[in-house]
């Protein structure tokens, strides 16, 4: 079986520079991360063998035991930097400056008297940081989720990672329950979900199938997988080269390859040296 690697796939910048962030830290056993550092397994194995603590992220309202703590990929809010530094804790920060980004843009639409909606995953780190510094907001998932907003200015931003595709649906979907107000969309979509979703669409009429590499709560690997779907693939998302299964390829003589942004270059190599094998 052949693979064809997607043009465009895997760490993004803003991981490479978190985690060699992290590889230059002398003493991981005092540093405590504050959430997934990103949403991948083999990354947190990486970190909890260099004696790295983690505040799992459904628990950030505690605050970490360590003086020093780092922020995540995804972010925190103001709010919630300011709650760390009073306490006295020095923050590692390696926060994406692509999300940074979408934080200025919601705050400036706050500031300049716009209802703010996030297009993104209710419950996701990342929306949650954009969130907690706004005052009055939505989060809308899905065009399902539009609606009409008491408001005569809406200012619209995305999660970093939301599709392209699903962001204009849903900003249509906006404009079209609010016909009375004035929309204004922020587009805050990262250059990295554009470029790996582009080379998913290129593989399609290359393969009988799509293995997509990366964490199972990875928000942006999740959309991979989506796209490959809803364009009719058949498509495999696996964490490791020990989640592929033979019976998945039978007749398939061409398998394409791709993976989600915090996936690592030899977790990729390694899934495909196992589809080669087959």
């Amino acid at each position: 079986m052949r693979v064809l690697r997607a043009e465009s796939l895997g760490l993004c910048f803003g991981v490479r520079d978190a985690l060699a962030l992290t590889e230059r830290l002398a003493d991981p056993g005092q540093v405590t991360v504050y959430g997934e550092l990103v949403h991948n397994p083999a990354v947190q194995q990486q970190l909890d063998t260099r004696g790295f603590k983690v505040v799992q992220e459904a628990e950030r309202q505690t605050l970490p035991a360590d003086d020093q703590v780092l922020i995540t990929a995804h972010g925190i809010s103001d709010r919630r930097r300011t709650w760390l530094e009073a306490a006295g804790k020095q923050l590692i920060d390696v926060t994406c400056p692509l999300v940074r980004r979408v934080h200025r843009a919601a705050q400036d639409l706050a500031a300049g008297g716009w209802f703010v909606v996030v297009i993104g995953r209710p419950g996701h780190v990342e929306v949650q940081g954009i969130v907690e510094d706004l005052k009055q907001f939505a989060i809308v998932q899905g065009v399902s989720d539009a609606r009409c907003f008491a408001s005569d200015r809406i200012g619209v931003v995305c999660q970093s990672t939301t599709p392209p595709r699903t962001a204009e649906l849903i900003r249509r979907a906006i404009v079209r329950h609010n016909p009375d107000a004035e929309v204004r969309f922020v587009d805050t979509i990262c250059q990295p979900t554009r470029d790996r979703q582009s080379a998913v669409m290129k593989l399609l009429a290359q393969v009988g199938a799509i293995v997509v590499v990366g964490g199972r709560n990875s928000n942006n690997t999740r959309e991979l997988v989506a796209l490959a779907r809803d364009h009719g693939a058949a498509v495999f998302h696996v964490e490791r080269a020990d989640d592929i299964k033979a019976d998945w390829f039978v007749d398939v003589h061409v398998v394409g390859l791709t993976a989600g942004t915090s996936t690592l270059d030899e977790t990729i190599n390694e899934v495909q040296r196992a589809l080669e094998q087959l």
